[in-house]
């Protein structure tokens, strides 16, 4: 009896961490090392965490068709992406609206004021998040970039440019904090 029960606490420690292997963890946010976005694989490029004013305000995970640690050639790329974030800490649907038109302004103004129509129709869909709240941002050629909240489409708004601004929001000059780039990009 005895060594079955230590044959099976061995090998559940082994499958533990092969399950570890295979996905990011950050500030005890997991994230798998790979996933499908309509049907195109995808790979954990890297993973940073928001921060503002000491607060922990959630984990982001970039993901792309492969590894890449060239900010300016994501952003610019017609190619699948995907931003997750896992949020930590709760924010109010008026600093979220900030937070991202702050983001947009400091990173891409002119691309801003261009999009404003879709900028605008992007800030309305942002509610409050919650601790363990999950948003997602998923660009596919020929679709556009889709956000999720918490597993339900938000709102869908086709073509490069808007999600060129909205990958700037973490990927441009000015990202949130230099560490969360410098995560995102695997660095």
């Amino acid at each position: 009896m005895r060594r079955t029960a230590i044959a099976l606490a061995a090998a559940l420690f082994f499958l533990a961490s092969t399950l570890n292997l295979s996905a990011g963890t950050l500030n005890g946010v997991v994230m798998p090392d790979s996933i499908q976005a309509r049907g195109v694989p995808l790979v954990l490029n890297g993973m940073g965490i928001r921060t503002k004013f000491g607060f922990k305000i959630y984990v982001a995970g970039l993901y792309l068709q492969q590894k890449s640690s060239d900010p300016a050639a994501i952003i610019q790329a017609d190619e699948p992406k995907r931003i997750v974030m896992q949020f930590t800490h709760g924010a109010s649907k008026g600093q979220m609206t900030d937070a991202f038109n702050d983001a947009f302004n400091d990173n891409a103004p002119d691309a801003r004021n261009v999009l404003k129509t879709d900028v605008d129709r992007f800030l309305g869909q942002l509610d409050t998040v919650h601790e363990r709240d999950l948003m997602m941002f998923t660009y596919i050629p020929g679709t556009g970039t889709i956000f999720l909240m918490n597993g339900g489409e938000k709102l869908t708004i086709p073509g490069l440019p808007f999600a060129q601004l909205l990958f700037s929001v973490w990927l441009g000059p000015k990202p949130p904090n230099p560490e969360l780039k410098k995560g995102l990009l695997g660095q």
